[in-house]
């Protein structure tokens, strides 16, 4: 440890070196906790969560703006929000799930298909990992003995991972999606009804357009941080396309002026 350290102010600024020790002395990194760090192992629910929040938002405000631009009164805006709010969680949860299952079963018949193709072909198979490991950088030699060592411990499990590039990280798990958008969703869609309760009703839509916005800019802030991603591109994205989804659902409103009472 002296020669590693020792190397340090060679490689790193003065400033770093200090940092560096602390880091050390306060978290030791290991095989069980490296990737506490990391961000990798959000990224399933994350991406769920962001799209049925942001679909939420969105999907809600635009419903509602769209309904505000015909109507004269505040009814006809809460019935159609808190039935788009109902509809659209359900929907989401329930079109998360299938797409992940069909992920899912897509993954678990290639790994039967892999199970095969070991027990016919392990010569075969054996040749591909080494091919693999190569590619990476390896040198011939230590690429087949990677490889067959990595075959003796449990081929299934190393052939899975290196040639599918299916893990514990990646690997599609339902459930969790389908309550990560459906929650995120409702929480998404709640916001803008609670503008529709408490706004004034005389340039509702406009209200709905100004704190959608803000919504939007939370979001986008709140997943970039959970992401460790660009706070700025994150906030740039969501807004735009909200904005945009906003403005087309109130021309709609706005183009064949119907006023809903009179369906009601």
């Amino acid at each position: 440890m002296s020669e590693v350290w020792g190397e340090i102010p060679r490689l790193y600024p003065i400033r770093h070196t200090f940092k560096i020790k602390r880091m050390e002395k306060s978290k030791l990194i290991t095989i069980d906790n490296y990737l506490d760090s990391h961000y990798i192992h959000r990224s399933n629910w994350l991406r769920a969560a962001v799209l049925g929040a942001n679909d939420g938002i969105i999907s809600i405000s635009s419903l509602a703006i769209g309904v505000a631009a015909a109507s004269s009164t505040r009814d006809p805006i809460m019935l159609a929000t808190v039935a788009g709010l109902v509809a659209g969680a359900l929907s989401m949860a329930a079109g998360e799930y299938v797409s992940v299952s069909s992920q899912t079963d897509t993954e678990n018949a290639d790994i039967e298909r892999e199970k095969q193709e070991l027990k016919e072909r392990p010569v075969d198979e054996l040749n591909i990992l080494s091919q693999i490991y190569e590619k990476r950088g390896l040198k011939k030699e230590t690429a087949r003995q990677v490889a067959i060592e990595l075959t003796a411990k449990g081929a299934l499990e190393v052939h899975i991972r290196e040639e599918l590039g299916i893990n514990e990280i990646s690997k599609a798990n339902p459930i969790q999606a389908a309550l990560a958008s459906g929650m995120a969703f409702t929480v998404g869609g709640v916001l803008p009804l609670l503008v529709i309760l408490l706004a004034p009703f005389k340039g509702l839509e406009y209200w709905l357009y100004a704190f959608t916005t803000v919504f939007l800019l939370i979001l986008g802030t709140m997943a970039a941080k959970t992401g460790g991603s660009s706070t700025s591109k994150a906030i740039l994205r969501i807004v735009i396309w909200g904005s945009i989804a906003m403005g087309l659902s109130a021309l709609v409103g706005y183009i064949f002026g119907v006023n809903v009472l009179y369906y009601l």
